[in-house]
């Protein structure tokens, strides 16, 4: 009998210790099962007894005999690598509170601090194993988020990082990501500040009502911006978490490549990228019910056509939507409209394109265009 908790398409990944258990309990063996980052030090009995045959231990701590045992019995060990502030094997997304532990030391004292940190000081070296650590981190990072979305509809929100709390804009794109929650869709933005923070906050206030949302905009607007304080910024966003607990989930998927963006503490799942490429390509292709376009500058520019290029050659099948928001803003400040038209002209991504005024109007637009 298949155990419950392994999902289907990757049932042979073991990803924490009550899995673990419930695979050896219920198979009697670890034959051909990939273990991801799980402490197996209790388990050394079990190492010792059960069929490892064709096994792939990632990143497991385990006694020193279990781990010959194993490797006798022809499985792979990839042990831990000592002294590194992330954990390239993870088989789980990032969570707020693990990419922010000890904020109450600053936020240079974080794991994502520390992280920004060691991939400045290697990715100029040259070192393949630095590099290979990156690459072995961003792939399980994205296994893990096909995991979390399997069947699921999700909606990007893409914007700018300059957007202020305590701004109308940010209220506003708050709301939007209430909304686009509400109605059962799973809210993904670029998990970084700005518009993006907003986003994920409405999606995080969806099973509360609209006091607890005017409540923490309040709250955070002491905190506008990540700078010059990120540890500011940050406690802000936790006091919030702590007052209203159980928020409702959304994912965020930043990168470390821009330094200066931490996460926003509001996305439950935060797939965390070191290669920004991967990061924005796989945000993109994973919004299944469309995306929506807010108000930003380069990198929203460029969100806009790296999703606009696989809808025109309709490379993952049928065009998703896209909404872009603020008439003046994509025709005049960044001109992104007009090309974007002229792109779709005659081809079927045509009717699953538009520009709205107003933020409010965005859900409704999204929902026309068979979001």
């Amino acid at each position: 009998m298949q155990p419950t908790s392994l999902r289907a398409g990757h049932d042979r990944e073991i990803e924490s210790l009550a899995e673990f258990d419930e695979v050896v309990s219920e198979r009697g063996s670890l034959a051909r099962f990939r273990v991801q980052s799980i402490d197996l030090t209790d388990r050394t009995d079990t190492l010792l007894s059960v069929d490892a045959s064709g096994a792939v231990f990632l990143g497991c701590p385990m006694d020193a005999g279990a781990a010959a045992r194993v490797r006798a019995a022809g499985a792979l060990v990839f042990p831990p690598v000592p002294g590194l502030p992330f954990d390239p094997y993870r088989g789980l997304l990032h969570s707020p509170d693990e990419l922010f532990a000890s904020l109450d030391a600053g936020y240079e004292a974080t794991p994502d601090a520390r992280t920004y940190t060691w991939f400045q000081q290697t990715k100029t070296d040259g070192d393949i194993f630095a590099s290979m650590l990156r690459s072995i981190h961003d792939d399980a990072v994205s296994d893990a988020l096909d995991e979390l979305l399997v069947g699921t509809r999700v909606v990007g929100v893409m914007g700018g990082h300059a957007m202020a709390r305590g701004t109308r804009a940010y209220e506003g794109a708050a709301l939007l990501g209430r909304e686009l929650a509400r109605s059962g869709l799973m809210v993904a933005t670029g998990g970084g500040p700005g518009a993006m923070e907003a986003a994920n906050l409405g999606a995080y206030a969806a099973p509360f009502d609209d006091a607890m949302l005017a409540e923490a905009l309040r709250l955070l607007s002491g905190s506008p911006s990540f700078e010059p304080s990120i540890t500011d910024w940050a406690r802000a966003a936790f006091t919030v978490r702590e007052r209203w607990p159980a928020g409702g989930p959304s994912v965020g998927i930043p990168t470390w490549f821009y330094g200066h963006e931490p996460p926003n503490p509001f996305a439950a799942h935060i797939a965390k990228y070191f290669a920004n490429s991967t990061r924005e390509d796989g945000l993109l292709a994973r919004s299944n019910a469309g995306v929506v376009f807010l108000p930003g500058a380069a990198g929203t520019v460029q969100e806009i056509f790296d999703n606009a290029t696989p809808n025109y050659y309709e490379s993952r099948g049928e065009p998703t939507a896209m909404v872009l928001v603020d008439r003046a803003h994509w025709t005049e400040r960044y001109p992104a409209w007009p090309l974007l038209q002229s792109l779709a002209r005659e081809r079927s991504m045509e009717s699953r394109i538009t520009l709205v005024d107003r933020i409010e109007d965005a859900p409704e637009a999204l929902k026309r265009l068979g979001g």
